[in-house]
């Protein structure tokens, strides 16, 4: 007998599919079932099918939801909270998902950061989790269930699901993609490409799958982080296979809509990407990708800092920079750093050794 199929990982017609020919009967009450697995429930029994149909369903799919394994917050002086959830998979590993509050007052909504690996071979040396290596990748049902289980068992609602978390999500494109027809699904979350956002380091594998697919209105950003070659192999080994004008060229290629705005994330580290020739190499790469929109970082010192946090007056000089070459941006709020929740801080480098 074949193993229970999870049913998080699957689509409303998938499930549909996998039900007629799994199960002798019940299979109508997919559909009905299908919202209610988005919020964490699974109960055929509440479907008026016969405890034969309802034991079927159950020997055939599980519904798998993570554990929490710790919860950290950190309250801003303003009032807003941000949360780190630490979830303890099936086989005891663990990754952690980020929820972040964004705008004020009655205009807060919120971003939940989400994982796609345990751990990331891509080994940047600014990341907590390229510490790590990569343990394994997430399956397309543990990646939907750090959304159901946070609405679920956390209480939380998000308005947007950023792939930004523990991993390269480009790294895991078919279980990424399947995880998007998941949350795109017009019978369980529902939520349109807008709200959704794929960041990569750069992996030309997975750009051309993504490009492949074809959503015009799915986000994207690019960790960019360095200007030359030579400092970006460095941090960033993934630029040894795909230097920055091969990467530019993939980008220039991804699909856009008329409004589509690229993010390119920078994180700025004090002595390292942090000069007025920086912001004048940024510029030249943005020059052919359409619109863009700089995503800055101030630099987050993890457990072994390559170099300080920049002051504020290096931050705001570095902006004004990038303004005078023509580039908007944005400058990223720095939430989460002290319960180790904020940009390159997610993982645990120990989980290495436990490898």
């Amino acid at each position: 007998m074949s193993a229970p199929l999870d049913l998080l990982g699957l689509t409303s017609d998938q499930l549909a599919q996998a039900a007629t020919l799994a199960l002798p009967s019940g299979a109508g009450i997919a559909a009905r079932l299908y919202p209610e697995l988005m919020r964490g429930v699974f109960d055929p029994e509440a479907h008026r099918v016969s405890a034969t149909s309802a034991a079927a369903w159950r020997a055939a799919f599980h519904l798998a939801l993570p554990t929490v394994a710790r919860l950290a917050e950190e309250t801003t002086p303003d009032g807003l909270i941000t949360s780190k959830v630490v979830w303890r998979l099936h086989d005891g590993r663990e990754i952690e998902t980020v929820r972040i509050p964004m705008g004020v007052g009655a205009d807060t909504s919120y971003t939940l950061c989400l994982s796609s690996q345990v751990g990331c071979k891509m080994a940047c040396s600014f990341c907590e989790t390229g510490l790590m290596g990569l343990v394994r990748q997430l399956t397309a049902g543990e990646i939907v269930a750090q959304v159901v289980a946070a609405r679920a068992l956390l209480g939380w609602e998000a308005r947007n699901l950023v792939f930004m978390g523990m991993g390269e999500a480009l790294d895991n494109a078919d279980h990424l993609l399947q995880a998007l027809h998941i949350f795109t699904d017009k019978r369980g979350m529902h939520y349109s490409q807008e709200r959704l956002t794929i960041c990569t380091a750069g992996h030309a594998e997975g750009l051309a799958k993504l490009t492949a697919l074809g959503w015009k209105r799915l986000n994207l950003s690019i960790s960019l982080n360095a200007t030359t070659d030579a400092l970006r192999d460095s941090m960033m080994p993934v630029n040894r296979r795909t230097p920055l004008a091969s990467l530019q060229a993939l980008l220039a290629a991804y699909p856009q809509r008329r409004n589509f705005t690229l993010g390119v994330n920078y994180c700025l580290m004090p002595g390292l990407n942090d000069t007025r020739e920086d912001s004048q190499r940024i510029a030249a790469f943005c020059a052919p990708l359409g619109r863009v929109l700089i995503n800055l970082i101030p630099y987050n010192p993890g457990s072994r800092p390559l170099t300080r946090a920049p002051a504020e007056d290096e931050v705001e000089g570095f902006i004004a920079w990038l303004r005078e070459d023509g580039l908007p941006v944005r400058r990223r709020v720095t939430k989460g750093r002290s319960i180790m929740a904020a940009c390159g801080q997610l993982g645990d480098p120990s989980a290495r050794k436990a490898r």
